[in-house]
């Protein structure tokens, strides 16, 4: 323990010898806030004669028979004025003199009863009558300090604050911001579609068949069933079901779960809302988006217009429109819709766009797509009209052959939103199940599996419905002007913390050979040391190392297949 431990112990050994109980487990009823105070007080002095006020104690300037403090509550800061025979009237002045003065610390928290009054210097204050030891802190604060309107010592560093954020709650007062207007936009979306009169459902998160989008599972074992299951990767195919059962319009905001790799845009662990409506298509969803967006930012902001990085954004309806071919054209000045997928892979070359063998023509102009364009995309943008390959669950479109009613919204270069007129028809259904499954064995990992209940639902009868996908942590980002999606979840997945005893994983790839900036990305990619690398496919070895420099949008040219191969056999050496 650091001597700042130690000496929080003895404290709180003093305390105990004293008879005061430091974790004591009576209530202590709180009659306002630091907030309602400063906000209140100076429109209605009267009103804050007897406040009750508890939170965590961030500062002291100790003089004497008189000392001031300060306390963080949940809504924010007060200063509090103590004065030692007013804490102590009779001859004992123990709770001053030794507990207040020397045995409470920073982090302690304390409850105060007393009024509110305002100082010669101007500050409105809690006068202090009587407090009381709530919970005693045994670890100190990470220190900040202000000076002259500057901040310096400031606790900044991510990699402490993402792990823990109980410390960036406390010593960062704009973090507990992002997240209540992270809370707002959940609450502003659930109110809209209730309104519309749309039920909120929930759907299985351990699912037998992963499905509902192109991604990588996490897998685990049912004991008694003595079965694999998968997190989701999305609700869609169990809330389609619904549909077919005859409820009109259902949402819900899910905990989807992708085993992919992590960058300021990643999570595994994410929010999604996905909403779908009968009767419905494609073009009715996207005027639902723009007005359900519009009002979320109206009551986040007051305005339809936001500052998200150097930019700012509109939200006010309508919001341009582009087919995918026409975007694609619009930013390469290349119409590639009646390439094939030959075409498309040479055109994707000359234009420096990273493809691999396992990729057909709907990965290929995704691809061209993410690179030339997707990032071009500042301002709201509906991208629609996708060909049929990239989108196995969406409508073929009603005039335009080859092509889907699909669309995504894009904004600060990032898609927020996916979707469809959904496909109800079974036999077309089936068939683009079975595509998926031949990408598949191409090795596509993300290539969507044939989900045989599903069918069944469908061929019962779906009607015409429009579905709806929206990433709620990449809304937030924006909606909040933050950098990083781990900024807007209070608990990003990291990696483990290296111990000071155990040895560095990657430590055993270098003394194979490999390069010493490949290490983190095959790290990444699952292979955890050099026991379960040797025994990998060079192939699939060379499409996730690809992959992920993509995701992470690593600076450093792509590994060659040779390269690769060779990597793996020195592993196993």
């Amino acid at each position: 323990m650091s001597e700042q431990e130690q000496y929080r112990r003895q404290a709180l050994q003093e305390l105990i010898d004293l008879g005061i109980d430091p974790y004591p487990a009576d209530k202590f009823d709180i009659n306002t806030s630091s907030t309602a105070i400063l906000e209140g007080f100076p429109k209605d002095e009267k009103a804050f004669q007897n406040v009750q006020v508890a939170g965590r104690l961030m500062s002291r300037r100790i003089m004497g028979s008189a000392s001031f403090a300060e306390i963080q509550d949940d809504s924010g800061r007060i200063q509090l004025y103590f004065n030692r025979d007013e804490i102590c009237p009779g001859e004992d002045k123990t709770m001053y003199n030794t507990v207040f003065k020397r045995l409470l610390d920073i982090g302690d928290i304390i409850g105060v009863k007393g009024h509110v009054f305002k100082t010669r210097m101007g500050e409105i204050t809690i006068h202090v009558k009587e407090y009381k030891i709530l919970c005693k802190s045994l670890r100190p604060l990470p220190i900040v300090k202000e000076k002259e309107g500057k901040t310096y010592d400031a606790f900044t560093d991510p990699e402490q604050r993402y792990r823990q954020r109980h410390l960036d709650l406390i010593v960062n007062p704009d973090v507990k911001k992002i997240f209540r207007q992270r809370a707002g936009l959940i609450q502003s979306m659930r109110d809209f579609l209730l309104k519309k009169e749309y039920l909120e459902v929930e759907t299985p998160v351990l699912q037998p068949i992963y499905g509902g989008a192109a991604a990588k599972p996490f897998k685990t074992h049912h004991n008694k069933l003595d079965t694999t299951l998968y997190l989701r990767i999305a609700n869609e195919l169990y809330l389609k079901r619904l549909i077919v059962g005859g409820f009109d319009g259902v949402f819900e905001f899910a905990k989807d779960f992708r085993n992919e790799g992590m960058s300021r845009f990643h999570n595994p662990e994410f929010t999604q809302m996905e909403l779908y409506v009968a009767y419905k298509d494609y073009e009715w969803m996207m005027n639902l988006v723009e007005e359900m967006i519009e009002k979320i930012t109206l009551d986040l902001h007051g305005t339809t217009k936001i500052k998200v990085g150097q930019h700012e954004i509109d939200f006010k309806r309508p919001w341009k429109r582009f087919t995918m071919y026409e975007a694609i054209e619009h930013f390469t000045g290349t119409d590639i819709s009646e390439m094939d997928e030959a075409e498309m892979r040479e055109f994707a070359g000359k234009t420096g766009v990273e493809t691999d063998p396992s990729m057909g023509r709907g990965k290929l102009i995704d691809e061209i797509f993410g690179e030339k364009c997707e990032g071009q995309l500042i301002q709201p943008t509906f991208i629609t009209d996708y060909p049929i390959e990239m989108s196995p669950l969406a409508k073929k479109h009603r005039s335009k052959p080859g092509l889907v009613e699909r669309f995504e919204a894009i904004c600060n270069g990032k898609e927020i939103c996916n979707a469809f007129s959904e496909l109800n028809d079974p036999i077309d259904q089936r068939k683009r199940f079975e595509e998926q499954l031949e990408l598949g064995k191409r090795g596509d990992e993300e290539a969507m599996v044939l989900d045989e209940d599903f069918l069944k639902a469908i061929e019962t009868g779906m009607p015409p419905t429009a579905g709806l996908g929206i990433g709620i942590d990449r809304l937030a980002m924006i909606m909040t002007n933050s950098n990083s999606i781990q900024d807007v979840l209070f608990f990003p997945q990291m990696r483990p913390e290296k111990s000071s005893s155990a040895s560095d994983p990657g430590e055993g790839f270098l003394d194979a050979g490999i390069p010493s900036e490949w290490v983190p990305v095959i790290l990444e990619a699952g292979y955890a040391s050099v026991e379960n690398f040797k025994d990998a496919n060079p192939n699939k070895v060379f499409n996730q190392l690809c992959g992920i420099r993509k995701k992470m949008k690593l600076d450093m040219p792509p590994p060659k297949p040779e390269d690769v191969k060779q990597w793996v056999e020195k592993a196993g050496k």
